[in-house]
């Protein structure tokens, strides 16, 4: 029952999926080859394909619904399907929120990686505007408005201000502090080179103290995330032990009960956990 079980729920995750690209996998079928069926790729290089095409479509959190579907199968209860249904959207803005943070430190280290490019490039002989068409190129620290920003160094044109819009973006920050040694060497005449070294001595600092403030964090919220899965593993006991925990939760009023109650205080614990942690690498 267990097995035919597993393998049911695993089919069913495939599919889902999979959906709305069997439509384009029935036409590269039928017309590979010039049309003929036969003439295309060998079947075992098209089931890559497909399998590839749909981690590219899917994410890590349709496994809440595929576990949701077998404790559901275990359990004789559809309430484990709704749940594990319910946190694919939780667990998809999880990811994206940790996808948009790595993002904004790749930015980060672009912009690093720019000062210090531009400031080669100044120490070279070339000119600023120059220098920065160059850096720029070299480590597209400037991001999404580097268009603007290499057209205003082009074409003379407004580059502090420039900078301060391509700051806007999630952790380029430090291109407030280029803008501002730019408009000082212009219009003052001062060494561009000079501050661009101290800008980024005092960016690396900041990011490498970030880094360290996240490595003593790091055991904190583990520890906090392994809490929350003691619950599982008094279920895998429970259920090794012959007591059939999954039927008294899911099918008498006090299992319910008790599973409403436990779920919302699990929840609400490492949601105040991981605000604590959020909250002290913010500082």
């Amino acid at each position: 029952m267990s097995v035919a079980a597993v393998v049911a729920c695993g089919g069913a995750a495939v599919w889902l999926m999979g959906v709305g690209d069997s439509q384009a996998h029935r036409a590269r079928l039928l017309f590979a080859g010039g049309g003929a069926l036969g003439t295309g790729p060998p079947s075992w290089e098209r089931v890559s394909s497909g399998l590839r095409r749909v981690r590219a479509r899917t994410g890590p959190e349709w496994w809440a619904l595929v576990a949701g579907a077998v404790i559901a199968l275990l359990g004789a209860s559809v309430l484990p399907l709704v749940v594990g249904a319910a946190g694919v959207p939780l667990l998809r803005r999880v990811r994206r929120t940790g996808e948009a943070r790595r993002e904004q430190e790749r930015r980060g280290d672009a912009v690093i990686a720019l000062c210090g490019a531009l400031a080669g490039e100044v120490r070279a002989g070339r000119q600023p505007g120059e220098a920065l068409l160059r850096a720029a190129g070299d480590t597209g620290g400037l991001g999404d408005a580097q268009a603007l920003v290499l057209a205003a160094a082009r074409f003379g044109g407004d580059v502090p201000g420039a900078l301060d819009d391509a700051a806007r973006q999630p952790g380029a920050d430090g291109l407030l502090g280029l803008a501002a040694c730019w408009g000082v060497a212009v219009d003052r005449g001062a060494g561009l080179a000079a501050g661009l070294d101290r800008l980024e001595g005092a960016l690396r600092a900041e990011r490498d103290q970030r880094a360290d403030l996240r490595a003593q964090l790091a055991g904190s919220r583990s520890t906090a995330v392994m809490l929350a899965g003691l619950p599982v593993l008094g279920l895998l006991l429970g259920t090794a032990m012959g007591a059939d925990p999954l039927h008294v939760l899911l099918h008498s009023g006090a299992g319910l009960g008790c599973l409403l109650v436990g779920g919302v205080l699990e929840a609400l614990g490492l949601w105040w956990a991981l605000r604590i942690v959020r909250g002290a690498e913010a500082v």
